[in-house]
């Protein structure tokens, strides 16, 4: 059986001039995990995620695990988010000393900025080391917990993946990193499944699923206002399943989700079968 791995991906949104609009990196075509998708910014939970909690504005472990539900180490998750934002986007959700989010403004800064993002992304810095060094504290009160998916069983590599929605700073330039990601853009949600839909664009289920909850929103603050409202956040496990029909993707409520039976199939199929669920809602 393949373990599953903690992850946090993050929703970065703007306000765009038709309404709200997404980032989406495209991934490396040889990455080992949904190689050319575009996706969020995420990545794994990282043992230097753990930081001390007086870094962090807005959250310490224990409300941060209270939202999670689980007993410890819930903190990790949006430092997780924050740090794997950076480094996939250059967008970093951190405090000055001031209590100001962080501005790119000035070109000195900007680029004192992304050398340390590439020393973060060769791992010969932390997060922690960052925050130290320059004063800082993670804006964790800007990042708020969105939705919970893992990956069906059956799939050669598996997550436990938080979803947390954040508006970007408005002077900080969000950008690929040209090595693990190697596009990027900010598209509304419509036209991220529209360029799914069309083959333009490989995308896989579960952000295909949040790009439809997305595309309701007029404004940032809109989506914002849901994701600070009080939710009952369940955990979401499709099952890739086989009939007669060929290959479908149930998840929890679906009528046969409980006596299905989870089917091997190949990225293509599975692929498909995510667009045509899609299409159908």
């Amino acid at each position: 059986m393949n373990s599953v791995r903690n992850a946090s991906t993050v929703i970065l949104l703007r306000d765009g001039k038709s309404g709200v609009e997404v980032f989406m990196l495209k991934r490396h075509l040889k990455s080992d995990f949904v190689g050319g998708a575009h996706v969020f910014p995420g990545g794994v939970l990282d043992p230097d995620d753990e930081v001390d909690e007086r870094l962090c504005a807005g959250h310490t472990d224990e409300s941060a695990s209270a939202a999670l539900g689980v007993a410890r180490g819930g903190l990790g998750y949006w430092v997780a988010a924050i740090r794997e934002c950076f480094e996939e986007s250059g967008v970093l959700l951190m405090y000055d000393a001031a209590g100001h989010i962080l501005d790119f403004g000035d070109p000195a800064i900007e680029k004192r900025y992304r050398d340390y993002r590439e020393q973060l992304n060769q791992g010969r810095l932390s997060i922690s080391d960052l925050a130290r060094r320059e004063g800082l504290k993670l804006a964790t009160d800007r990042v708020h917990y969105w939705a919970h998916w893992i990956t069906p069983e059956g799939q050669p590599r598996r997550y436990d993946t938080r979803f947390f929605l954040t508006v970007a700073p408005r002077r900080q330039a969000a950008v690929h990193d040209g090595s693990e990601l190697t596009d990027s853009s900010w598209v509304t949600p419509q036209e991220a499944l529209e360029k799914a839909r069309n083959k333009e664009w490989l995308v896989i289920f579960p952000t295909l699923r949040n790009l439809e909850l997305l595309r309701d929103f007029g404004q940032t603050r809109d989506a914002e206002a849901v994701a600070c409202a009080p939710r009952n956040i369940l955990a979401i496990q499709p099952r890739v399943v086989r009939d007669q029909t060929g290959i479908r993707i149930l998840v929890p409520g679906d009528e046969g989700f409980e006596e299905s039976i989870p089917a091997a199939a190949s990225p293509a199929e599975i692929l498909q079968a995510s667009l045509d669920r899609a299409d159908d809602e």
